[in-house]
């Protein structure tokens, strides 16, 4: 009997540089001996993610989860903060640690991003900033949200994590609100194996965070703030700019793989996939999936489990709801969210990278269409 799982597709796959490329670009680092501390490599990083982002400033830091919390810590806010429970668990998580209090604003049905026009009512004498999330690289409305975060005067923080390298209406996604966070996972689109950086307008901003990925010092003497560690080291900066040198052509590749699912999945009953947004340039980060089971004839998890079975990684992304977790077990009611729990349960992300061949694209829509039952 043949197995199953020889061929094991997983749900991503990190891009990663020639080899060559990549130890020529640390070669440096074991002359000058400087590893951290915002070295040459951080300098050099930061300046072409400006350049290539097409921002003004950017801040870098350890992780996507870091640019959030600090980025937060930074503004000095006190209140409620609306957000989106479809999310990943950092989002979420960034605001309580601050202090700050989540309301959760339900998403719309086909970009799964923050629904603008349930999110004023949302608003109270408490609330002090928006949180929109932009999701599979489908971004908010963006245009609405600013123009109630001026209504009341709010601040706006993007968790961007999701949109590296996009544009809207040929603006850089980092542009947009008081400031943009992103991710460098290794699993993402981009990736600098871990990181994370904040992209702003206002230097105050910028100089805050810049203390605060420091423990808050000042200078030699002098400690303004409590901060954390959250310096992106030499190392990192380093597969960051390896990973910018290839980063267009490994969108074009991912572009193809998203083509070929559509070609296969699209028009068939109990499958929606989503449109491409107009004036965005994608980056195809995600390629989301939602069953309709009396239509399809079979679940999300049905197809999960297939899938599984026949050595294919997906993922419930996002499930469960941020607001259904455990630590915060009684205090939120999901029921404010219905669309966005109804999405949590039909969703499933497909596998998605930029070298998927064309063959194991078409045997995992095979196997995925073999779920469906005739109605």
């Amino acid at each position: 009997m043949a197995d199953k799982t020889a061929n094991k597709i997983l749900v991503t796959r990190s891009s990663m540089p020639p080899l060559e490329e990549y130890v020529n670009e640390i070669r440096e680092l074991w002359d000058s001996h400087w590893l951290t501390n915002m070295g040459v490599k951080h300098r050099e990083f930061q300046a072409a993610l400006e350049n290539y982002l097409h921002v003004e400033h950017v801040e870098l830091l350890t992780n996507g989860h870091m640019a959030l919390e600090l980025t937060l810590q930074a503004m000095n806010l006190q209140g409620e903060v609306i957000t989106t429970p479809f999310t990943f668990a950092s989002t979420t998580h960034a605001i309580v640690r601050n202090g700050l209090e989540p309301v959760f604003c339900d998403i719309e049905p086909d970009t799964y991003t923050m629904d603008a026009e349930k999110l004023e009512r949302l608003i109270t004498d408490r609330t002090c900033a928006i949180m929109p999330v932009h999701v599979y690289g489908n971004i908010c409305n963006i245009e609405e949200i600013e123009r109630i975060a001026r209504k009341y005067g709010l601040k706006v923080i993007y968790d961007a994590a999701h949109t590296f390298g996009e544009t809207y209406k040929g603006k850089g996604i980092g542009s947009f609100g008081d400031a943009s966070c992103f991710s460098f996972h290794a699993t993402k689109v981009f990736n600098s194996v871990e990181g994370g950086a904040v992209c702003y307008r206002n230097p105050a901003l910028g100089a805050a965070l810049y203390e605060l990925k420091n423990f808050g010092i000042h200078g030699p003497e002098e400690v303004s703030a409590v901060g954390a560690n959250a310096k992106m080291n030499e190392f990192c900066a380093a597969m960051g700019l390896c990973n910018l040198r290839h980063i267009d052509e490994e969108i074009s590749k991912r572009e193809a793989v998203a083509n070929r699912y559509r070609e296969r999945l699209e028009g068939v009953q109990g499958i929606r996939i989503g449109a491409v947004q107009a004036d965005v340039k994608p980056n195809y980060a995600y390629f989301p999936v939602v069953f309709e089971p009396k239509k399809f004839g079979a679940s999300r998890n049905e197809v999960f489990q297939k899938l599984a079975e026949n050595g294919i990684g997906t993922r419930k992304y996002f499930y469960p709801l941020t607001n259904t977790f455990s630590a915060f077990s009684g205090r939120f009611d999901v029921r404010e969210t219905p669309v966005a729990l109804h999405i949590s349960k039909c969703v499933l992300t497909l596998p998605m990278y930029a070298d998927l061949e064309k063959e194991d694209v078409d045997r995992i829509c095979d196997i995925t269409l073999s779920c469906k039952k005739q109605q």
